[in-house]
Parts: structure tokens; C-alpha cells; sequence
């Protein structure tokens, strides 16, 4: 699965069958921010213009454009890649956070 990126954000992308049309929403911000289009190239430049006009209104309203993350994150996994995920870790030299976070900052 390809991901549609611009200036260091996502977009979640769905078909529309009813209404012809894909319809788009900006991933990982607290505002909900939509955009839509009939083709790949007009949905490319929608989400563009949706992601400049959400800067351009964050920054008009002197507030931060993105939802601040607190860098705590709960998991519940399996038992068995709870052990397998430690393991991997004390191999490393590294605490499981430690590990978990060098795994995640490789996810693009």
C-alpha cells in the first residue's frame, strides 16, 4: 500500500463508488480536515491545497498544527511477542523500550 504524503503529512484515501469519487482525510491531527476529487492527479492537488490551507489556518489562529503526542504509547500483544519483542531487545543491548523505539522510528 503506497501512502499520498505532503510537507510531512498523511492522508487516508477511501473510494466513494456512490458518489464516483475519492474522498480524502488528512491522518494523525486532531482536526478533521477533508478533501475530495474524480481523479488521482485532481485528489493529489486537493489534499495539497487542503494541507497548505490547514497550515495557513493554524498559523492565522496562532495555534499548532499538530496534536501533540505525549511519546507514551500501551500496547497489549500476545504473550508469545511480548517475549519475542524483550528478547530482541536484551540481544541489542537495549531496554524494550529502547528497542521498540528504534523499530517504530523505522515504520515510514
Amino acid at each position: 500500500m503506497s501512502t499520498m504524503t505532503y510537507r510531512g503529512y498523511a492522508a487516508r484515501i477511501e473510494y466513494s463508488d456512490e458518489d464516483a469519487c475519492f474522498i480524502g482525510r488528512i491522518a494523525g491531527i486532531k482536526d478533521v480536515i477533508g478533501f475530495h476529487a474524480e481523479s488521482v492527479k485532481a485528489l493529489r492537488l486537493a489534499f495539497e491545497e487542503a494541507v497548505d490551507d490547514y497550515l495557513a489556518t493554524c498559523e492565522k489562529l496562532k495555534r499548532a498544527p499538530h496534536k501533540p503526542y505525549s511519546g507514551k504509547v500501551m500496547l497489549r500483544l500476545p504473550p508469545e511477542v511480548h517475549a519475542r519483542a524483550a528478547m530482541m531487545a536484551e540481544a541489542h543491548g537495549m531496554s524494550l523500550n529502547q528497542w521498540a523505539a528504534e523499530v517504530f522510528s523505522k515504520v515510514s
